[in-house]
């Protein structure tokens, strides 16, 4: 049986592998089409199971011995996102084939809507008025996906899109920003709650009142909003850089750094050390080890799915790069780690 940090490196090296290797798979318009829309409808219930329910329920798969909890976990993520996945492809999408922007971008942000209610909200405030685990997690799901919905109307713009054959007036939302600016803002911004959770939320952890719903909420959600909007404005206004190649230099590898070190590793690597000397120094290490993994895999992008054309307009690698780290690795990090609970590398958990 390993012990962290080897077991959390070990498994690492392991789901990646796994991860590159179903990328190459497909095909890659397909890849950045169909495959990412399917996998990105099953994430937010998998934050549900997770987060809000801990892996603790439904009871009939949590008592189970693994790799059986684990697989019923994962059984009961893909039916709910495959309910998902015909519900916004017949509303958000229309119903058009290829897969439009709109649908693409919507089904993202659904993934940040329930980060931002599971963890910076604690669920509240379903899980505080139902009792029932099961009943809060569903009711904040379907709440999660129509706030997106509603967050997604009044943001998102793909006017500058018009001409373009994926362009679509009827789905267009009309909102109020460039889509691309909204979407990389909400990832920037959500990369900021990852970055709190490197310091156990310290300093907001020295006041009692503020550690409690609904104020924790909003002072997390707060002080995302305006660290998160500086960085965005230096990156992409200041620095002018393209809005998607600043989102994969620089949120989302972060964001898959604080997986392997937080959830992979467990935060055991300065588990010794006080904060914020501990957050200073984990999240230092995120921003090296998903630097290098965002390097390794631009690096077998044409290994695994061919030449793709960096920067506008299609900004075909910066998606590829984000899916294949976001929307495959990720889910599948999740699934090993939490749902399988690194069985069989740590026997324990059976």
């Amino acid at each position: 049986m390993l012990k962290q940090p080897a077991l959390g490196l070990v498994a690492s090296a392991l789901v990646i592998a796994v991860s590159l290797g179903f990328v190459a798979i497909f095909p890659a318009p397909r890849f950045l089409s169909s495959v990412t829309y399917c996998l990105l409808c099953i994430i937010p219930m998998e934050i549900v199971i997770g987060v809000t329910w801990g892996c603790k329920h439904p009871g009939f798969a949590a008592k189970r011995a693994q790799p059986f909890k684990g697989a019923t976990l994962a059984l009961l993520t893909a039916i709910v996102g495959l309910i998902v996945v015909g519900a916004y492809f017949f509303t958000v999408g229309g119903g058009i084939r290829p897969l439009s922007p709109m649908l693409m971008m919507c089904t993202i942000t659904s993934v940040v809507v329930t980060f931002w209610a599971a963890i910076m909200w604690g669920g509240w405030p379903f899980t505080t008025l139902i009792k029932n685990p099961l009943a809060a997690g569903l009711t904040m799901l379907v709440a999660c996906y129509v706030v997106n919905y509603l967050l997604f109307r009044l943001f998102f713009n793909y006017e500058f899109m018009s001409g373009a054959p994926v362009y679509s007036p009827l789905l267009d939302p009309h909102g109020l920003f460039n889509a691309n600016l909204a979407l990389v803002f909400y990832i920037t911004a959500i990369g900021i709650m990852f970055l709190m959770l490197h310091f156990d939320l310290w300093p907001l952890t020295k006041s009692a009142g503020v550690m409690k719903q609904p104020v924790l909420g909003l002072v997390w959600t707060a002080i995302c909003l305006v660290l998160g909007g500086i960085l965005f404005y230096a990156g992409v206004f200041l620095m002018a850089m393209d809005p998607l190649q600043f989102m994969v230099r620089v949120p989302i590898p972060f964001i898959f750094g604080t997986i392997i070190v937080l959830n992979m590793l467990q935060g055991s690597l300065f588990a010794k050390h006080a904060q914020p000397v501990k957050g200073i120094l984990s999240a230092a290490t995120a921003v090296v080890v998903g630097t290098f993994l965002a390097l390794l895999y631009g690096g077998l992008a044409p290994t695994l799915s061919g030449q793709l054309a960096p920067g506008p307009p299609g900004n075909d690698f910066e998606r590829w790069l984000a899916s294949a780290l976001l929307g495959v690795t990720f889910p599948f990090l999740i699934f090993y780690a939490e749902f399988f609970e690194f069985w069989p590398l740590n026997k324990a958990s059976a």
